[in-house]
Parts: C-alpha cells; structure tokens; sequence
C-alpha cells in the first residue's frame, strides 16, 4: 500500500514538472520572456549609454581644462597652442 502511495505521488509529481515545463514552451510564454528580456537589455543599454557619455563629458573637461582649449581670445606666446 505505502508503495503504491508513493508511486502515485510520484507520478503526480512528475506530471506537474512536465505540465509546468511545457508551459514555459507555450508561444504566448516565450514571446513574454522575450520582450521582458528585450526591455531588460535596453534598459541595461541606457544605463551604460548614460555612463559612458558621463565619462566622456568628464574626460573632455579635463582635456580642454589641461589644454587651454576653454580660453577665449589668441594663444599666449609660448603655449602649446601656437601651432593651432
């Protein structure tokens, strides 16, 4: 008896796995996954868009701040930037 019990417990288990896992396979399924996985990935992408052009503003700063190059008006004799 406790082993017929346990096989149909296990039957009914199994049963439920493989329900559950060819419920992931349904078209409507898949196509939910991919479009939460596509919004995922373009969310990600902004972020990293918005880091690096952060980055590069940062950067561009210091370049300019290191050249000279936010300086209004003719190159100081002597400067780097004579042969502009």
């Amino acid at each position: 008896m406790i082993r017929r019990l346990f096989y149909l417990s296990l039957g009914a288990f199994a049963a439920v796995w493989v329900m559950r896992k060819l419920q992931t396979l349904h078209p409507d399924h898949v196509a939910r996954r991919a479009a939460d996985g596509a919004s995922g990935l373009v969310a990600r992408l902004r972020f990293f868009t918005g880091e690096a052009l952060e980055a590069a503003a940062k950067r561009e700063a210091e370049l300019r701040a290191e050249y000279g190059l936010d300086a209004i008006g003719p190159a100081a004799p002597g400067s780097d930037r004579t042969h502009l």
